[in-house]
């Protein structure tokens, strides 16, 4: 695994990240941003980074805790299980972000990336799982110049009635969206889909958006007590093609 750990720059102190590049072969790569789910850094993270990396790409994981310092990784079950050390620990860490500050933090990342040697130049690639799902749809309306292709799995919260809801933001929107919802799943249920396909109708946006029937919120990382093994690589076979498509 080539993961090293990088420092990056914001108004409010360095943010902790990760880097992950192919294991073969020299860059520079197209980068792509990958936002993380509630559980945090973690191992099963870390592998779908790299993943994702020896597809051939320059991969940013940010940390969007690192305000909190540095945790032990969460364990998805003792959380899901009740465990209330762990319960209290993720509210912990959740509550280290606030506001609009994961937008800002990546704003940083996509200003770090361009002085990077091994990243190549011009615009990026996003997925993002559970919270960053819906962060990479705000980071796509929100630097619209900057990202070619945003995806989204089991994103909660993409059409609600939050004032900063992504779906507000499609008409600023230039990149390829995917979005893969879970079913049965109250966080993104199927009229938050239909107000997200009619804002993206609306505004002539290049995306595709379905609820993908057989798996559940949390599907895609491989240490949740839902991970579905067909349902993950899934979104591997989908994934990649469209980063593929807009960045290559």
């Amino acid at each position: 695994m080539s993961q090293t750990q990088v420092a990056i720059p914001t108004p409010e102190g360095d943010a902790r990240a990760f880097v992950f590049t192919p294991d073969q072969g020299a860059g520079p790569w197209p980068v792509a941003l990958v936002f993380q789910d509630a559980f945090g850094m973690r191992p099963a993270l870390y592998a779908m980074s790299q993943r994702l990396a020896d597809a051939g790409y320059y991969v940013v994981l940010l940390d969007l805790y690192w305000r909190a310092g540095i945790y032990e990784p969460l364990v998805p079950a003792k959380v899901r299980g009740g465990d209330a050390d762990a319960e209290a620990e993720l509210a912990r860490l959740r509550t280290s972000i606030k506001g609009d500050t994961t937008v800002k933090d990546v704003g940083a990342v996509l200003d770090w990336v361009r002085t990077q040697g091994g990243a190549k130049p011009g615009p990026v690639g996003l997925t993002g799982y559970c919270m960053g799902g819906r962060l990479a749809l705000r980071v796509a309306g929100t630097w619209p110049d900057r990202v070619a292709a945003a995806a989204s799995f089991h994103g909660g919260g993409l059409a609600n009635d939050d004032a900063i809801s992504p779906h507000l933001l499609a008409p600023k929107i230039t990149a390829r969206v995917l979005v893969a919802g879970a079913e049965n799943d109250k966080n993104f249920p199927p009229e938050q889909l239909d107000r997200l396909v009619a804002a993206f109708d609306a505004a002539g946006t290049d995306y595709q958006a379905s609820i993908w029937p057989g798996v559940k919120h949390g599907w895609v990382p491989g240490d949740t007590p839902v991970h579905s093994p067909e349902g993950a690589e899934k979104h591997w076979q989908a994934l990649i093609p469209f980063l593929d498509g807009a960045l290559r």
